[in-house]
Order: C-alpha cells, then sequence, then structure tokens
C-alpha cells in the first residue's frame, strides 16, 4: 500500500491542490485511493471534492469524534463517496479539527484516569484508529492533508503514512530556508520517535525570475532530499479549481470556467500541468513498488 502526508510549514503554497491533483492522478490509475483531510481550514480538500456540508454542524459525526472514542455512527459512515471522480474516496475535514489539541489532551487524560497501567498515545490514534477499521486493507492509496502548523493531525497524519511529499514556493509567503526543510523532518522524528521518508521537495508556482531560479538551484544542491518536478505558476487553473470545486484534470477535461462547464478554451500549459501530475503520481507509485 501506498501512504503518504503532504505537508508545508507555510500556508498557502499548493498544498491542498497537491493533495487533491495526485489523489486524481492515483485513481486515473486504477488505485483505489483515500484522502484524509486534516485541515480545519475552509479552503480545504473537502472543499475541492464538494464533500465539506456538513463541517459548520456541532451535531455531526466527524473523525475527530472516532479518534477520541466517542463517534456518533459507524466509522464507514465518514467516508464519502460522492467526490465526483472514480476510485477516490474522502474522509472529510470538520470544524472540531480546530481543537484536536485540546480535544486529545483531554481524552488522553480521561483515558488514562480509567485505565491507569495503559498509556493513551495521541499520535497513534489516527493510525489505531483505521487500522481497527481495516482501512489499510481497503485501499491502495491514502493520502493525509493535514494543517500547515505543527500540532496533532500531522502528527497523527505523519504516524499513519510515515512518508511526507512537500510542496514548497519558493519567494513570498511560501519560501522556507533550506536549512528549514531538513529541521522539518528531524523534528517529525524526534517528536514522533519514528524514521519519516520523504518522497521529495515539490516547488509549486515557480516562474523564471532570477530569485526563483536562485531558490532552485539552491535547493536542488543544497538538499538530500529527491527535487521530483516543478510545477510552473498557473494562476488561472489553480483559481479555477475552487471556482468550480474540482481537480485540476477536471477543469480541463470539462473546460470548467467561473464554475461553469464547457465554456473554456484550455491552452496546452495546462495539460502539460496534468502531465507533470501524471508523472509525479507514477513517481511516487515507483518509490512505494520499490
Amino acid at each position: 500500500m501506498l501512504a503518504y502526508t503532504t505537508y508545508s510549514e507555510a500556508g498557502g503554497v499548493g498544498k491542498t491542490t497537491t493533495a487533491a491533483n495526485l489523489a486524481h492522478a492515483h485513481a486515473r490509475n486504477g488505485l483505489k485511493t483515500l484522502v484524509i483531510d486534516l485541515d480545519p481550514q475552509e479552503a480545504s480538500l473537502s472543499y475541492i471534492f464538494d464533500v465539506d456540508d456538513d463541517r459548520d454542524d456541532g451535531a455531526a459525526d466527524n473523525l475527530v469524534r472516532h479518534m477520541v472514542g466517542r463517534g456518533k455512527g459507524s466509522f464507514e459512515g465518514l467516508i464519502r463517496e460522492d467526490t465526483g471522480v472514480d476510485n477516490l474516496d474522502v474522509i472529510p475535514a470538520h470544524n472540531m479539527l480546530s481543537s484536536l489539541d485540546t480535544t486529545m489532551r483531554r481524552a488522553k487524560e480521561t483515558e488514562e484516569q480509567m485505565n491507569p497501567d495503559a498509556e493513551w498515545v495521541e499520535e497513534e490514534q489516527l493510525y489505531q484508529l483505521l487500522g481497527r477499521n481495516g482501512i489499510h486493507e481497503q485501499y491502495d492509496v491514502i493520502i493525509c492533508d493535514p494543517q500547515a502548523s505543527e500540532g496533532q493531525a500531522l502528527y497523527n497524519a505523519v504516524m499513519v503514512t510515515q512518508t511526507v511529499l512537500i510542496p514548497v514556493e519558493l519567494s513570498g509567503k511560501g519560501s522556507l530556508s533550506i536549512d528549514g526543510l531538513e529541521q522539518l523532518v528531524d523534528g517529525l522524528e524526534d517528536n514522533l520517535g519514528i524514521e519519516v521518508g520523504v518522497l521529495g521537495i515539490v516547488p509549486i508556482a515557480f516562474g523564471d525570475t532570477t530569485g526563483q531560479k536562485q531558490h532552485l538551484a539552491t535547493l536542488k544542491e543544497d538538499v538530500d532530499y529527491d527535487v521530483p518536478t516543478v510545477f510552473r505558476k498557473r494562476e488561472s487553473l489553480m483559481q479555477e479549481m475552487w471556482d468550480a470545486r474540482a481537480t485540476a484534470y477536471e477543469v480541463v477535461d470539462e473546460a470548467f470556467k467561473d464554475g461553469e462547464k464547457g465554456i473554456r478554451r484550455v491552452p496546452d500549459r495546462e495539460h502539460e500541468t496534468l502531465e507533470k501530475y501524471d508523472d509525479l503520481a507514477a513517481d511516487i507509485e515507483e518509490a512505494f513498488d520499490a
């Protein structure tokens, strides 16, 4: 089975769009794919796949309830198959994720008071939950998409996948230092007590500016991790994903414009972007086969 977490310390660098498009690419390759949305931000993967209708409902069953043993229904009931993409299911985000760290601490205190001889490990709850429900046997691919900050959403995601893919923007608010990339992985390993594999560093929204070229050259020279591909700036395609609530594949295939199908001329460069997602997905699949 193939499993990884898309993560970046900076928000707004294309982490969620990367996860959504790679999930679609894996599904197109015939792999049964599950995406677990652990990001409480409103502009999330659940929004892209149009499965976020219960995120504001405080009474709704959701992943956080199940992670602390307070689920209101079956775990299978959380999985949404109505994503519009064959072979691709989503466990949606819920606003309770915003208080996940506090909820987990309280659950740990309660569980250990009731069972003094048992240790309730916060970072392992999603892993145990998926195991109890046979998720690893049901899916070929699991992708976790946590928020862009440290905490239990990230820790639980990485404990499940033990592998990360790191999208970065090489300028502006998404800029990360080269040293920071390695420190990020080292910090995860120290916090979780596991070895974390890195599939690669993926520059997003790359342009031909001198500054970005210098950042890319430094990244390739000074970091031990692979840079499997570089995605050029495609603002109209990425914006159309949010307007249409669709992946880049759907936007191109259905010629979406302003959220409506069949009214947009699709430029060749957008087909080239899809080919890059195809190639990256294939590289990831090959890495896990190896």
